[in-house]
């Protein structure tokens, strides 16, 4: 049963950020309401593919300002979550389909340690759909109550009958054994599926967003959805919105208490204490293995200009977890990290203020300076690490022009580079996402530097 848009808003006129569909159909598994007050799950949520549990930030702020308790939520961090170009090949910093069922399985037992929970709730973005489905297919169906899969590929980024070993592959062995039989679902876990209504660039029926412009897909809008479960359409949200949007808060908090939450802004706290990971991408794989002897500097800058408004309020060495922090700051502050790690630029990331405290401020290096850079005397990135930059859908401005390099259309960049000449380093560069605003310094390139400013909505 699909219900029509307008019924749809109709009964969720009075409810902000209601404006999902609903699709669905006889086997879909219903999830009982919880009562008022009555404790939700543990919850773990899993990052996807490249990325890290630092992406999860804001939805772990929306679920403490609903009252979970911090220690009742997990975020993985993959050892190395990019996947194998073959799952069956072993392939430097990569990893299989295997190796993130087990690392998922290993964090599930821990969370339900740490509670002391029969079961936990897992969501999920994108490719951390596929390891929640495989650890629960694959026997671990009974420690999962709930499973949610954001933006999650779940019919494959195309499907062909060549490469049979690609994960991304809906024709390929792994997706074939997840998806066999009438209802593509577990029994026994409530499965929750959330999709874009065609922003999303690996829903797509042309190959132009995975290098193959003009080959089909095979693939359409509807690919994330399962039989079995309650498919939910966020509308024109990307691939990244899609889990970390307020919307998406929204849908997985109701999904797994069974009830609204009571609030979607993040409620800030007095006094916040920051600390994360040091990783790096060798060979230009991301990892999320730590990176030892990373000096870690934080300042607190002027939100106008960029300048330092006194010495460091927090530095540090790494050790051989890769640990940093606890940084204590002001709720208020703007934020700029510096992060000097071993053969990386040295990397100086400007944050918005931190409304609250958090332990997975993650940090990597910016990529390297290459040949595009050669010319120029500073570069400046503007990332937004939750979802992309959509044009003419999003207001994105980076020293006051959109971006050259942000294409319009299907959201598909989550990232924008300003090259400066020598005479403007030192000069301070807006960067503009909706109503977040960040400001950056532009360092010389000529030391190895580069600036980023980081959105974090």
């Amino acid at each position: 049963m699909r219900l029509s848009r307008r019924t749809i808003l109709q009964g969720a006129a009075s409810v902000p950020f209601a404006l999902a569909s609903l699709r669905t159909d006889a086997l879909a598994q219903t999830v009982p309401a919880a009562a008022p007050g009555t404790e939700l799950p543990p919850i773990l949520f899993v990052h996807g593919n490249g990325d890290y549990g630092a992406l999860w930030m804001t939805t772990l702020w929306r679920m403490e300002s609903n009252g979970v308790a911090p220690d009742r939520m997990m975020a993985i961090n993959f050892t190395d979550p990019l996947a194998r170009s073959d799952d069956k090949v072993e392939q430097a910093n990569r990893s299989s389909t295997e190796d993130q069922r087990r690392e998922l399985a290993v964090a599930i037992t821990e969370l339900k340690r740490r509670t002391g929970a029969a079961r936990v709730a897992l969501v999920g973005s994108s490719r951390g759909g596929y390891a929640i489905r495989n650890v629960i297919k694959n026997g671990g169906a009974g420690d999962v109550s709930h499973a949610v899969l954001c933006g999650t590929p779940n019919h494959g980024v195309f499907a062909t009958d060549d490469q049979p070993n690609n994960e991304f592959n809906g024709r390929g062995t792994f997706l074939r054994g997840l998806n066999e039989g009438e209802s593509e679902v577990t029994p026994g876990v409530a499965f929750l599926t959330l999709r874009s209504e065609g922003m999303d660039k690996y829903a797509q029926s042309d190959g132009r967003f995975i290098g193959k412009p003009g080959t089909p897909t095979n693939v359409t809008v509807e690919g994330p959805e399962l039989k079995g479960a309650t498919n939910l359409v966020l509308g024109a949200l990307d691939h990244r919105e899609v889990a970390f949007h307020p919307r998406a808060f929204r849908e997985i908090y109701k999904f797994v208490a069974g009830r609204e939450p009571a609030r979607i802004a993040i409620v800030p706290e007095t006094s916040v204490r920051l600390s994360g990971l040091v990783t790096g991408a060798p060979g230009g794989a991301p990892t999320n293995r730590p990176v030892a002897s990373a000096i870690v500097d934080v300042f607190r800058v002027d939100p106008d200009t960029g300048e330092r408004k006194d010495g460091a309020l927090y530095s540090s060495k790494t050790g051989a977890d890769g640990r940093w922090g606890p940084a204590q700051v002001d709720p208020a502050w703007s934020l700029e990290f510096v992060l000097t790690s071993p053969d990386a630029p040295t990397t100086h990331i400007y944050r918005s203020p931190f409304p609250r405290s958090s332990e997975v401020v993650h940090l990597r290096p910016a990529r390297p300076l290459g040949p595009a850079d050669k010319d120029a005397g500073a570069v400046v990135i503007m990332s937004r690490p939750r979802g992309y930059f959509g044009l003419p859908r999003d207001v994105v401005l980076l020293d006051g022009k959109e971006p050259a390099d942000v294409k319009p259309g299907v959201p598909t960049d989550a990232a924008a580079t300003l090259r400066l000449p020598a005479s403007d380093v030192g000069r301070n560069i807006v960067g503009q996402f909706g109503e977040e605003r960040i400001v950056a310094r532009a360092w010389p390139a000529s030391e190895n530097r580069i600036a980023i400013a980081e959105l974090t909505y």
